[in-house]
């Protein structure tokens, strides 16, 4: 399974972002797809996660601003980022976890995303 993200950029508090995913490779492989991010100096938190159930998790910091969608028949997720922030600033990374759980997640290459004026 390969990921690739985009969508990332420079963009002023209470804008708004759209991060794409596409998957290929393997995807009927994949249970559960998902955001991360990473900020400069702290650990890699969830953002938003979608499983093959359509169920949907978000992270206590973005719940009400973002949302996670899928379209299987081109293998992609998206992050619909509303409202930014400062703090929402980092590197964001695309994760797929496979129905079998000894194979470990993959992960996309990273988009950055800034926000500031």
């Amino acid at each position: 399974v390969q990921l690739q993200a985009s969508g990332g950029g420079l963009v002023q508090p209470g804008g708004s972002l759209r991060l794409s995913c596409a998957a290929s490779g393997d995807t009927y492989e994949i249970d559960a797809m998902a955001w991360y991010r990473q900020a400069p100096g702290r650990q890699r938190e969830l953002v938003a996660s979608i499983d093959s159930a359509v169920r949907i998790k978000y992270g206590d910091a973005v719940k009400g601003r973002f949302t996670i969608s899928e379209d299987n028949a081109k293998d992609m997720v998206f992050l619909q980022m509303n409202s930014l922030k400062p703090e929402d600033t980092g590197v964001y990374y695309c994760n797929a976890v496979l129905y079998d759980s000894r194979e470990a997640p993959y992960w996309g290459q990273g988009t950055q995303v800034t926000v500031s004026s």
